[in-house]
């Protein structure tokens, strides 16, 4: 029994020696080869790209976004993971659409990974807030913010009848205190 347990140790030992570095093995898409184009934000849509070399010719490549609320990979949409899996181009290349929920907030993380070559490429996205602000004329002006010009005109207006009225009851006041003193 003792023998039977020693063997297994070295055989699980011999494994270990063996099948570490194989799982260490997996190559990273440098980040030059990697891009995102459009703008992340609330409900935008960004293609992610692996430039050629990136995967093996014709591989199937897995896309999972993960992020801080829902976001949908090309046609699925799920909670906080998504994943699709895309066939590479001959060239090695593979691009993903990423649209980002209108609730956005965050960063997302956008992982690639080559089914056959191991090959794992990143993109990070970091959702940029809508300006609150922005006009469709985006003329590059200041957002308008509290009263128009109307408005002031008009409480300008109602304060000046205002002190009229005052005025008037003061005058008033003064001219009855004269005719009853005289």
């Amino acid at each position: 029994m003792a023998k039977n347990n020693i063997i297994a140790v070295v055989a699980l030992t011999v494994v270990a020696i063996f099948a570490a570095p194989a799982a260490a093995q997996a190559a990273y898409v440098p980040a030059e080869n990697t891009s995102v184009s459009g703008t992340a934000t609330e409900g935008g849509t960004v293609a992610v790209g692996f430039a050629d070399g990136s995967f093996a010719g014709s591989e199937t490549v897995s896309f999972s976004v993960t992020g801080e609320g829902r976001a949908t990979l090309s046609v699925f949409m799920a909670r906080e993971t998504v994943s699709l899996e895309k066939t590479a181009g001959a060239d090695g290349s593979v691009s993903v659409t990423v649209t980002l929920p209108e609730n956005a907030t965050g960063s997302y993380t956008v992982t690639a990974t080559g089914l056959t070559s191991g090959n794992v490429g990143t993109a990070a996205l970091t959702v940029a807030a809508v300006d609150a602000g922005s006009s469709a004329s985006n003329d590059d002006s200041l957002a308008t913010t509290g009263a128009s010009d109307i408005t002031v005109l008009l409480i300008w207006s109602a304060a000046g009848v205002l002190l009229l009225g005052v005025a008037l009851v003061v005058v008033m006041g003064i001219v009855r205190r004269q005719r009853a003193n005289a």
